[in-house]
């Protein structure tokens, strides 16, 4: 038996890596998006396309954005990278953003509690996708208010197919389904019961997606403790924006971190949390 420090350790290293990929995907994939949509607005129009050169998640090589000279490897080292050069570009001395080295210490912090909660195993191998992906929607909701397709829909087939697996312990794969079904379905109506009451649209489709995955991956009865977590969170960051950094109501608050935040709870807390709301 593999011992639990060595494992926690291995999978906070992991976290760590993984951080440095996720910030990738945090930056590129709305971009990705983007582009797709310029190309496509240009073929209807019967123009050709405004983008050129590859650009994914792998090409071009990660560069200084200040001044677009190549990061070495030496130098994208996770955390330790950010804190030897002080902060900034081994080129240009440009400032970057702390909001890298939070994202790793944030993966790696994150995948060592999911170890330590779920032990060695495939579950465990499935939570960290879990959680993972959950953090590069997280940030890119609340940089664009975005929830790509690209990540929402994988997290749900792959919630499915862990329960299809028996990889997640008290959830059968009914109760999957239903909690996919569910989690789609309540958001949903409570988005056209806001937007005919206002006119208004309170959310996006993004957020009937991310709770669908939720659902999908816990079951039906995680999905009230997650849904009343996330709006009484929501609410109050809501309320401390408006009053403290003066943000105007009409300015939208993405709802996509306050539902992973959620999820990431109860899905550390189990049954212990959903117990209390729906009793077995």
């Amino acid at each position: 038996m593999l011992d639990s420090s060595l494992f926690i350790g291995a999978a906070i290293l992991i976290g760590l890596a993984v951080g440095s990929f996720l910030n990738v995907v945090i930056h590129r994939l709305p971009r990705m998006m983007e582009r797709e949509w310029r190309a496509q607005c240009a073929e209807l129009e019967g123009k050709p396309s405004p983008e050129s050169g590859r650009y994914n998640l792998l090409l071009p090589p990660s560069q200084c954005p200040a001044c677009g000279t190549r990061i070495r490897a030496r130098d994208n080292i996770p955390v330790v990278s950010w804190l030897l050069l002080g902060g900034k570009c081994a080129h240009c001395k440009a400032p970057i953003s702390p909001r890298y080295p939070i994202v790793e210490i944030l993966t790696a912090v994150l995948s060592g509690c999911v170890a330590w909660r779920f032990g060695f195993g495939w579950s465990t191998a499935a939570v960290l996708v879990f959680t993972w992906t959950l953090i590069a929607l997280t940030f890119i909701d609340a940089d664009t208010t975005l929830l790509p397709d690209d990540l929402t829909l994988p997290l749900l087939w792959l919630g499915l197919l862990a329960n299809a697996a028996g990889l997640m312990p008290g959830v059968s794969l009914r109760d999957a389904v239903l909690g996919a079904v569910t989690g789609y379905l309540a958001l949903w109506v409570i988005y056209w019961a806001f937007k005919l009451a206002t006119g208004k649209e309170g959310m996006g489709y993004g957020d009937f997606k991310l709770l669908a995955a939720l659902g999908a991956w816990m079951g039906w009865k995680a999905l009230l403790p997650v849904v009343l977590i996330s709006s009484v969170v929501g609410a109050v960051v809501g309320i401390v924006l408006i009053i403290l950094a003066r943000r105007g109501r009409e300015i939208p608050i993405p709802f996509g971190p306050y539902l992973a935040t959620a999820g990431f709870m109860v899905m550390l807390a189990g049954h212990r949390l959903t117990g209390i709301f729906i009793p077995s």
